[in-house]
């Protein structure tokens, strides 16, 4: 069957906490310990003291791991302001049609900026 120990002892803990609260009343009232521990543990999006509480895991909001992020040099400018993965080498292997966009987009501007100097000049 293949099974390894990791998998086996989650099984073995998820019955050994049904079998627990199989134990416990069904009516659940406001001085019962277990389910104020579980209500705490619970991450709420928006929770202001949220930072200040956050356990030794990086999470987001949402109760995730956060993915890493490249840490180096800043990457070369694209249209759509994306930001490198983290694995990425520094070495931009674009075939420089970005670069050229980038620049047309500023020698039009220039080129507009420089018109209308020209046309409101004599006022």
């Amino acid at each position: 069957m293949g099974c390894g120990c990791k998998p086996k002892k989650q099984r073995e803990e998820k019955k050994a906490e049904y079998e627990a609260e199989k134990l416990k009343p069904f009516a659940r009232f406001a001085d019962d310990t277990d389910l104020e521990q579980h209500l705490k543990k619970k991450q709420r999006w928006g929770d202001p003291m949220a930072k200040l509480v956050q356990s030794e895991q990086k999470k987001n909001n949402y109760g995730q791991i956060q993915k890493p992020v490249y840490r180096g040099p800043p990457g070369p400018a694209n249209r759509y302001n994306i930001v490198p993965g983290h694995r990425w080498d520094g070495i931009d292997r674009s075939n420089g049609f970005e670069k050229k966009l980038f620049e047309h987009r500023a020698q039009q501007s220039a080129t507009k900026e420089k018109a209308y100097k020209w046309s409101v000049e004599d006022m």
